[in-house]
């Protein structure tokens, strides 16, 4: 039979169409949460530029596309918020949703601030509270890694790094958690979620109230102080940079160190190889941080008409950044659904990358190593224990919500 080639181009769309149909990426479904990888593969390799109608959102999936809209934030911008479900009054308003040169600005007074309070000196009260929370696993067959480990340690980090009043530590820390979670039924943040990021922001508040009366030596009274040619941080800057650096730093620091632990438990050769040897755990969080970043999307607002594999997204057009399937792409990563203690990967994007990497990673990383040590030191031999494992219902982070484990 013979076709015009109109019909063979109708043709050619309409199976297109049927194909794009077959498949969902879904970025609030429980499976997706539990292993997006497939997904992501998919994605990549079908759909470089895919319209996710679950999100009302493009999707950009590979390593190069991604890297390239982080480079650009005139095209890519922050500014309508990073979040995939953005939370009311952040956009534009902290140091992840905006642009330049607002963004260079709020980065470098939060930047002076965090200097000011140097990492060296959070080692040893870390390395402390991570023996005594270590300390308290003793005679137990098994016990909740989150629960018993990496939620009570960032707690402690956070607390002791904006010198917050000790009472009410479990209600922050639920907060926080509830800040970072969607709700996969309506697709976007419910009440209760809504309602804890208003209780964080008045907490916030109350908190740089009172150092502004009483400043110490803390990191809260160094945003307030912080100052570079006669600017400094605004009333309502210091309040939503504190409230996410609160969100950040007990939930999304405690899934990042919840994953390496995950890496931990279900790799045992390289688990060995870090007991063995600690001096390779640096390596270790690299691998794991491109491997299975806890942050695995966030979104930005297209500025001018971007034409980018055969399809066309249009100002005001939002587009989701899939970092996890970034960092498994094999156009960057030789073998890159592999872990490879050896690899030391560079480029990865397990912290973002262009004007918004993460300025708390090297706290991060500093945080993972000092756990790793001494939880590997302590219990060097542990598995997943049996058991479905529950996982945060979140549109941007992957973390277990509990991760009970068994004490070889």
């Amino acid at each position: 039979m013979h076709l015009a080639f109109g019909g063979c181009e109708r043709l050619k769309m309409s199976t297109e169409t049927l194909v794009h149909k077959a498949f969902r990426f879904d970025p609030y479904s429980p499976a997706n949460d539990a292993d997006p990888f497939p997904a992501y593969a998919r994605l990549r390799e079908e759909f470089p530029l895919f319209w996710c109608e679950e999100a009302g959102m493009w999707v950009l999936s590979r390593y190069h596309d991604i890297l390239a809209a982080l480079q650009d934030w005139r095209t890519y911008s922050s500014a309508q918020g990073n979040l995939v479900d953005e939370l009311p009054g952040r956009a534009g308003a902290t140091l992840g949703s905006t642009d330049p040169p607002r963004h260079d600005r709020l980065r470098a007074l939060i930047q002076k601030a965090m200097l000011k309070s140097a990492l060296e000196h959070t080692i040893e009260p870390l390395r402390l509270a991570a023996r005594g929370h270590i300390e308290r696993l003793r005679g137990q067959g098994r016990f909740d890694f989150v629960a018993d480990f990496s939620s009570p340690l960032t707690i402690d980090l956070i607390f002791a790094l904006f010198d917050l009043p000790p009472n009410g530590r479990q209600t922050v820390r639920d907060k926080a958690v509830l800040m970072t979670q969607t709700d996969p039924e309506l697709r976007t943040k419910n009440a209760d979620q809504l309602a804890a990021y208003r209780w964080m922001t008045h907490y916030a508040q109350g908190l740089a109230e009172e150092r502004k009366r009483n400043p110490g030596d803390d990191l809260l009274s160094n945003f307030i102080t912080a100052e570079i040619d006669g600017e400094s941080l605004r009333d309502e800057e210091v309040q939503l940079t504190v409230t996410t650096l609160i969100m950040a730093g007990i939930e999304s620091l405690s899934g990042f160190l919840t994953m390496f632990g995950y890496n931990l438990a279900t790799m045992p050769d390289m688990r060995r190889a870090l007991v063995a040897d600690p001096a390779r755990i640096p390596d270790a969080i690299e691998e794991s941080l491109r491997f299975n970043t806890s942050a695995q999307r966030f979104r930005r607002c297209v500025q001018v008409e971007t034409e980018l594999h055969g399809k066309v997204m249009r100002p005001g057009d939002f587009v989701m950044l899939c970092y996890g399937s970034a960092n498994r792409d094999p156009r960057k990563f030789d073998d890159a659904d592999s872990y490879r203690l050896e690899r030391r990967p560079k480029g990865h994007l397990g912290f973002g990358g262009g004007v918004h990497s993460c300025l708390g990673a090297n706290l991060a990383r500093l945080a993972c190593k000092v756990a790793a040590e001494e939880l590997l030191a302590a219990v060097p031999d542990f598995a997943v224990a049996p058991g479905p494992i529950s996982w945060l219902p979140s549109s941007n982070f992957r973390s277990p919500q509990a991760l009970y484990l068994d004490i070889g």
